[in-house]
């Protein structure tokens, strides 16, 4: 490795040891590389700091929103973990699902799963019907599985028709939700022509009351 090589090296594990330190000196090293580091040691200083829970909801809404997609991705998927449940933090995710990074519009997806606050039901439904990419509809359909309000069940119903991870995503979304129309679609997943869709569907079928 270059001398270069062996400096980045060095000052990335040394963002590391600072996540996991508790002192007040580490702290600050942690802030001026996510302030002023490159996109690789902003992301290693924002996963430390959200170990240390040095973040607050402005915080956590201007670094979901960032400029490096690698960094606003990062924060996205921490805040899925460490970020207040606050109405700021889930309106800046939900202005997340419109990001032009693919990956991005995913862990915005993720992490309103993981908060399960019904207030963004509507915006994964149209990212679960309409983005272009399917890893975002298949994120999206999760999400709303995890939410599992009944706003969400025609958007779940409908990805029963997209590609197969995305069915199978359905599937097991369904779980969230019960009816006739839940029932119907899931005898229609057991002879789905994708045999882990039916396979899912089966699983669900024979899982306990």
């Amino acid at each position: 490795m270059s001398d270069d090589g062996n400096t980045v090296a060095a000052g990335l594990e040394a963002l590391v040891r600072a996540g996991h330190d508790t002192g007040a000196a580490s702290l600050a090293h942690l802030e001026r590389a996510l302030e002023g580091g490159t996109a690789r040691e902003r992301v290693v200083a924002l996963r430390g700091l959200a170990r240390r829970h040095g973040i607050d909801a402005p915080r956590w809404c201007a670094l979901i929103a960032d400029a490096e997609p690698a960094v606003r991705r990062e924060a996205r998927e921490q805040a899925a973990r460490g970020a207040p449940r606050t109405p700021a933090v889930r309106d800046a995710l939900v202005r997340g699902l419109d990001d032009d990074d693919p990956l991005a519009v995913d862990a915005a997806a993720f992490a309103l799963g993981e908060i399960a606050d019904a207030a963004a039901v509507g915006s994964l439904a149209r990212v679960a019907r309409e983005h272009a990419d399917p890893r975002c509809r298949e994120s999206a359909v999760a999400a709303l599985g995890a939410i599992g309000d009944p706003r969400g069940l025609a958007a779940v119903l409908d990805a029963l028709n997209d590609r197969p991870p995305v069915r199978r995503r359905a599937v097991v979304a369904l779980a969230a939700f019960e009816g006739p129309e839940v029932d119907a679609a899931l005898e229609r997943a057991r002879t789905d022509r994708d045999w882990q869709v039916r396979t899912a569907a089966e699983q669900l079928g024979d899982a306990p009351d």
